[in-house]
């Protein structure tokens, strides 16, 4: 089921939603990677957003 981007309360920011493509580009976008890599952390490491930046930042450094 597609997200409802008008109902705005109660969001877990603290996840990233694999299956949105819109927050997967988003997360992508902030850490300069590109979607496919976005998806292969999220697959890898879950969608905890404090490990995926973690990871993400481990990327940037190579």
């Amino acid at each position: 089921m597609a997200d409802d981007r008008t109902n705005v309360g109660n969001q877990d920011r603290s996840r990233v939603a694999g299956g949105e493509g819109y927050e997967v580009e988003y997360f992508a976008q902030m850490h300069g990677t590109t979607p496919e890599e976005a998806r292969n952390l999220i697959r890898q490491h879950g969608n905890n957003r404090k490990t995926l930046d973690k990871e993400a930042e481990k990327l940037k450094r190579k």
